[in-house]
């Protein structure tokens, strides 16, 4: 069944789909409908909402949800992200599975409500204290957001990892076509060993932290994590290649800013220059590897960001030094345009056949 619903409508969705139990959050534009629309859910599914007094506050009921095994969800927007880093690293610190919302704005501080992409850095290198990482997924449409909200859930449990959903703002609140199961749940529920539930009297006790005081015990810990990172990375990369033999330019995007790429890219094929889409995403683990594995076709990368340019960090990382690397981006909350982009891609073309 399709559904016209907002992108922010379309996570909950996906959430409840994937046997969300329980969500606490606290209202910041432009997420505020998935607290809203999450109130009015999670009873028709005998399931928990709170209002929580903070984003501190909302983030830790999620760590206590989490440790007795049931699905848990919060969400916010760049700043209330940023006060949540704290008890992130603690999820992460006692392998909890949650998933984590940030409906981005622009920044830094309070900023403005605005869409923006800065909040990578944040989402991609951890955000909290310690040595951890947690799975990022980047939609692009609302049925993405849906389909990636109850992915998310799944990943978390498989790997017992916090996951989190990075959106901008434009996609939190534009309206699409949504094709939803309302009445099933779609993911496979494991069963939790590990969680505190009070089962004591059938199994050993459970202790769920992220602290040990004993050096050798807290470096066992981060490299059995660490190892887990890498079958994430091996098995839960994620991206959408368009390059192909001939194409002479790839742009490299990601959430709702690669759709209008994708429009940049149509109106340079009308003037002949031959532009394909790289579009990660999952933003960790980044799919390094489709850079070392494009056409000798392909002469310049451009990266396309609503920011002051992070991204492009790790398309660097990926290219090693084997192809030029461009930026293009725009922040505050200012959206670039497909002829910006086009006029940035025929700059960089002019200077190709000079040389």
């Amino acid at each position: 069944m399709k559904v016209l619903m907002k992108g922010n409508e379309a996570i909950c969705q996906g959430a409840i789909n994937a046997g969300c139990k329980a969500f606490f959050g606290y209202p910041i534009t432009p997420q505020s409908e998935i607290p809203e629309y999450m109130a009015k859910k999670m009873e028709t599914v005998s399931g928990t909402f709170i209002q929580a007094e903070s984003e501190l506050a909302a983030i830790h009921m999620v760590y206590g949800a989490a440790a007795t095994g049931i699905r848990a969800m919060t969400s916010s927007s760049s700043p209330g992200i940023a006060l949540k880093q704290e008890g992130i690293s603690y999820l992460a610190g006692a392998d909890l599975p949650c998933v984590v919302v940030n409906v981005s704005r622009a920044g830094p501080g309070l900023g403005g409500i605005l869409p923006s992409q800065a909040d990578y850095f944040q989402a991609t290198r951890g955000g909290g204290n310690g040595d951890y990482y947690l799975p990022v997924y980047a939609p692009s449409t609302a049925n993405e957001a849906y389909e990636l909200t109850v992915k998310a859930f799944d990943v978390a449990d498989m790997y017992r990892t916090p996951v989190m959903i990075l959106a901008d703002g434009i996609l939190g609140q534009m309206m699409e076509p949504v094709e939803i199961n309302e009445n099933e749940i779609e993911s496979k529920i494991i069963e939790k060993n590990w969680a505190a539930n009070g089962e004591m009297d059938k199994r050993p006790r459970n202790v769920v932290s992220s602290i040990d005081l004993v050096a050798s015990g807290l470096e066992e810990k981060n490299l059995k994590r660490f190892e887990i990172y890498e079958k994430i990375k091996q098995n839960e990369t994620m991206v959408d290649n368009g390059v192909k033999n001939g194409d002479t330019i790839a742009i490299v995007a990601y959430g709702t800013p690669s759709r209008i790429v994708l429009n940049a890219i149509d109106l340079l094929k009308e003037q002949g220059i031959k532009a394909a889409l790289i579009r990660p995403i999952t933003l960790w683990p980044y799919p390094y590897e489709v850079f070392a594995n494009l056409p000798d076709s392909i002469d310049n990368i451009l990266v396309c960001e609503l920011s002051m340019g992070q991204m492009i960090e790790d398309v660097k990382l990926g290219v090693m030094g084997k192809y030029p690397v461009h930026f293009f981006g725009r922040c505050g909350g200012v959206i670039f345009t497909p002829e910006e982009i086009v006029e940035k891609v025929i700059e960089i073309e002019s200077k190709k056949s000079k040389s």
